[in-house]
């Protein structure tokens, strides 16, 4: 397992008695070679001061040298002395401000952040939001009303800063936090190499993996080595005790799933679905145009905008297909009849977005799904049309969908041109996880989408591989994992 460590200037003056967590020297650590060529580690940085080109300044900057993820890091440092980053902050979690201060009296209040908690109660849930954004062991938020309630300052602080009345709780609230990473060095977990969060939302009601295949998942990681855990958004400032993150929950970029994948790769984490791939796969728009450019053949495709409403309404044929740029599980799609329900869909819908997407309608009985990863196929499906809908899923309200039946192949009895046309289009995105989407008409392939994020449900896209599904994309980890620690080592 990776070893954690904290860095201190006098770890003998250390007064916090913590599990499983080795306690080293500042200098020790910027000094001995041991630690220069150590391959992996987690540090948190408890020196006395952050100050620039100062000891738990260099701490932190060697540590990024190192590859080792520290916490602060020093792009944290730095950023905390600009007032734009906390007013970033300040609006973002502006309700969760005035919901938790309602009650204060005072003008000023100082919330001290051990490791993601508050000494009150009462205050957890905004240290924890604050925590989650803002990486740093110890944090001080500074705040002021003039009206309502305003984040002034925050700022990581030094074990120096920290009030002696506070040590007992920093001391507990550190072990609850280290407390996985004992646990792991436990009895019958020396066999795992790497720790896996698989991100998922228990209240998504038509979810990316059912529970059967969440439980496939954790059990084909255990089979590689790697200790999988459920984690939901409410654990994201948890992610620096993961070597990786498979995201399981329904992707968008204005979403906080595309938030986690940017900090857990921004932590050197393994991402599946990366940040890049969800910008390009939820976007409509960005695939036309770079589907477009490769000659992948596609339906008649037009990008609206409200200067070409009546151009394209006059060029497409009836009915046809119009989509959200971001739509995902057929919803944001929809169908229009003619030119006079086209006119009425183009007004709302770009009342939405600047750009809507107009596809000529390819009536067919199902959909093919290839899902591809690391540029090969790993299952195929065909997803047939809800019995008297035009799509592969019906949602009828919010909480109700109908799917359609489908059926699961193996690969080799996969039409050619099919998986032809699905590898040329995965390889423009990336060596991620895929789901390609394509209609076919007789002797005629239509390349439909490109999703990041595909669905891999039990009873349903492992009915051909069965365990073999899962055990590959835990293998893909695996060798992603691996191929990072030789770089590490190099």
């Amino acid at each position: 397992m990776i070893q954690t460590y904290i860095v201190t200037e006098n770890p003998e003056k250390f007064i916090l008695k913590l599990d499983g967590v080795e306690v080293i020297a500042a200098k020790k650590y910027l000094m001995d070679p041991f630690y220069s060529n150590l391959k992996s580690a987690k540090v948190f940085n408890l020196c006395k001061s952050y100050r620039y080109q100062g000891e738990g300044y260099y701490v932190s900057l060697l540590a990024t040298a190192r590859r080792h993820r520290v916490m602060p890091d020093p792009i944290t440092i730095q950023d905390f002395k600009s007032q734009n980053i906390v007013k970033i902050f300040s609006l973002e979690v502006d309700a969760l401000i005035q919901r938790s201060l309602r009650n204060l009296k005072s003008e000023e209040f100082v919330l001290s952040i051990y490791f993601g908690r508050n000494m009150a109660h009462t205050y957890d849930e905004l240290a924890k939001k604050l925590f989650m954004h803002i990486k740093a062991p110890l944090l001080r938020a500074q705040f002021e009303k003039n009206g309502k309630w305003v984040l002034k300052s925050l700022r990581p602080i030094p074990f120096s800063e920290v009030d002696e009345k506070h040590i007992p709780f920093l001391e507990e609230a550190a072990n609850d936090y280290f407390k996985k990473r004992s646990s792991l060095s436990g009895k019958g977990l020396k066999n795992y190499h790497y720790d896996l969060a698989i991100l998922v939302n228990p209240e998504e009601s038509s979810p990316p993996s059912n529970e059967k295949a969440l439980g496939k998942f954790i059990q084909a990681a255990k089979q590689m080595g790697i200790k999988a855990d459920l984690i939901t958004k409410d654990d994201a400032h948890k992610i620096l005790e993961y070597d990786a993150l498979f995201i399981r929950e329904t992707t968008s970029v204005p979403h906080h799933t595309y938030r986690i994948a940017r900090k857990a790769m921004a932590e050197g984490l393994v991402v599946i679905d990366d940040p890049e791939s969800i910008v390009k796969c939820t976007n409509k728009v960005f695939l036309e145009e770079i589907l477009s450019k490769k000659g992948i053949p596609r339906p008649q495709t037009f990008i609206l905008h409200e200067n070409n409403i009546q151009e394209v309404a006059e060029k497409i044929s009836y009915p046809c297909v119009m989509k959200q740029p971001d739509s995902a599980f057929s919803l944001g799609v929809f169908k229009a009849e003619n030119k006079e329900h086209f006119l009425e869909m183009a007004d709302k819908l770009l009342e939405k977005s600047d750009l809507v997407i107009v596809q000529e309608f390819i009536k067919s009985d199902f959909d093919w799904r290839i899902g591809i990863l690391n540029n090969r196929p790993i299952f195929a499906c065909k997803y047939f049309m809800v019995q008297g809908h035009w799509q592969i899923k019906n949602h009828v309200s919010e909480t109700v969908c109908h799917d359609g039946d489908f059926e699961t192949l193996p690969i080799d009895l996969v039409p050619p041109r099919i998986l032809d046309i699905a590898l040329k289009s995965s390889k423009l995105i990336g060596d991620g996880l895929f789901g390609i989407d394509l209609k076919q008409v007789g002797d005629k392939v239509y390349l439909i989408e490109v999703n990041d994020n595909p669905n891999i449900d039990y009873g349903v896209e492992d009915q051909v591989a069965k365990d073999e599904l899962y055990l590959d994309i835990m293998k893909h980890f695996n060798n992603k994992l691996n191929k990072q620690r030789l770089l590490d080592i190099v």
